[in-house]
């Protein structure tokens, strides 16, 4: 049990209980649009810094396997500390953690700025790439310890029913914003690379970082965060988070997104090296066609949200599950970078749109509110250890393993795509949905993407074989999937 209250803007005893209600409605109104505001600025410093991150290496001269560890293990660090997040909620008011947190990552931006000062002083050039993963660590570090206390105010201030919808509005605007942030960065980056001052170039995107990310905590100090009180009880350890997987529906659902960002992680740090070092691409047509899944992902948001809400986030997971594994083997037919924004990042964007808007919902209705800090710290240290695994081993791939039939970088986009489909074959479907007031599956007029109706239903003599194939151990019990962690 918790208890709600507003710690700075307390309501009089005085006035009626509707309205206090009305009262802390507004206020919680109010919120809801600051987030969007404060989001956008967020995109700012992620379109001008975190996009860049692996070309700014690149242009240090970092190998193959120090473009992996730069995923890795900032991946691994930043779940971890989202557990010394959780549980300073205990202890400090929400709100003063957001805004010190999210102002220390606007300083830690300026870490990338003195990387490249010492890279054009010639000062440790052999210690230029290990502190550019040590700075993105303690850049990754400052943002995931906001992470439990924002969820858990998000989950407070957005109702269950309007989720789809608020979050899907707010992906696209603010994604709209990283969009344009991006481009522009490309077209600078460009002319800074013909120039000859293409370090400069990366210095000046991460002063807009810094800048973006400090107005993004200013907006935080305008948001209404009501107090939450814990009762005994509520913590317990990793340990007992992975014991309990096995048996209720969140563990199977935190265990499939995990092996699937394993899966992801295994390529994702090597499309920007394949564009820009074998497919020899500009900064503005590798920002091009890295951000048309974006774009892509913008345009679909509308149409994802209102189906989330009417029939569920589990039935969202399972569409962009169904489409995300084909993405990077797409990527073997054609190197052309029209093909590449019209078809492998066409499908990227609409599949990982449904994804990544069904598995972040899906958590708010999985987790009781008391422990949605907690349960979000151990979810995600679960898949930094997955991202640690697998950009890590994607990372030594690529620097030691040099198959003589095939490209080493589209070997491990092909790899990565079957892993995808391996893991949505044998888990998914011991994923359940949550919510107990939607329209049934059946009526969704997307069905035939999820069940294979492409073939006409289960009287059709192929699809036995293709449901088996697709979700070979939905015939066994993995254990009870009826308790909320």
């Amino acid at each position: 049990m918790i208890t709600l209250d507003n710690p700075t803007n307390p309501v009089s005893d005085e006035k009626t209980q509707a309205d206090k209600d009305a009262e802390i409605e507004k206020a919680l109104e109010k919120t809801r649009k600051l987030s969007i505001i404060e989001g956008s600025f967020s995109s700012v410093a992620g379109g001008a810094g975190e996009s860049y991150v692996t070309p700014y290496a690149l242009s240090l001269n970092a190998t193959n396997a120090e473009v992996g560890f730069l995923s890795s293990f900032p991946g691994l660090f930043g779940p971890i500390t989202q557990i010394f997040g959780s549980k300073l909620m205990e202890k400090y008011d929400r709100k003063k953690m957001i805004v010190l947190f999210v102002f220390l990552q606007s300083l830690s931006w300026l870490l990338f700025v003195l990387v490249g000062i010492l890279f054009l002083k010639s000062i440790a050039p052999d210690f230029i790439v290990p502190f550019l993963i040590v700075s993105y660590i303690v850049n990754i570090t400052f943002g995931s310890l906001v992470g439990p206390s924002w969820f858990s105010l998000m989950g407070e201030i957005v109702p269950e029913k309007m989720r789809g919808a608020y979050f899907s509005k707010r992906n696209r605007i603010n994604g709209a914003i990283a969009i344009i942030i991006t481009v522009s960065a490309a077209l600078w980056l460009d002319y800074s690379k013909r120039a000859d001052i293409i370090i400069i170039g990366f210095i000046t995107l991460f002063s807009i970082s810094a800048i973006g990310r400090s107005i993004s905590a200013y907006y935080f100090t305008r948001h209404y965060v009501p107090k939450i009180k814990f009762e005994k009880g509520y913590y317990f350890s990793f340990y007992q988070f992975i014991k309990k997987a096995p048996y209720n529906n969140f563990g199977h659902f935190a265990v499939y997104v995990a092996l699937i960002n394993l899966t992801v992680s295994f390529a994702g740090p090597f499309f920007a090296v394949y564009m820009l070092k074998d497919l020899h691409f500009n900064y503005t047509w590798f920002t091009i066609v890295n951000i048309s899944a974006s774009i892509f992902s913008v345009i679909m948001m509308p149409l994802w949200g209102k189906l989330a809400d009417k029939y569920g986030n589990r039935e969202l997971l399972r569409i962009g599950s169904l489409i995300v594994p084909f993405v990077p083997i797409l990527w073997l037919l054609n190197s052309n970078p029209i093909y590449l924004i019209l078809v492998p990042q066409l499908i990227s964007g609409i599949g990982w749109a449904a994804f990544n808007l069904g598995a972040s919902n899906f958590i708010y209705d999985a987790v009781t509110v008391q422990r949605r800090g907690i349960v979000v710290a151990y979810y995600s240290l679960l898949n930094g250890i997955a991202v640690f695994i697998g950009a890590s081993l994607g990372g030594l791939t690529a620097q030691y393993f040099h198959p003589s039939f095939m490209n080493v970088f589209l070997f491990i986009f092909l790899v990565s795509g079957l892993g995808r489909m391996m893991v949505v074959a044998f888990l998914l479907p011991h994923v359940k949905e949550i919510r107990k007031e939607i329209v049934p599956r059946k009526k969704n007029p997307l069905l035939y993407i999820t069940n294979l109706h492409l073939i006409n239903g289960p009287t059709h003599p192929l699809y036995g074989l293709l449901k088996s194939v697709m979700y070979p151990l939905s015939i066994f019990k993995i254990g009870k999937t009826d308790e909320k962690p």
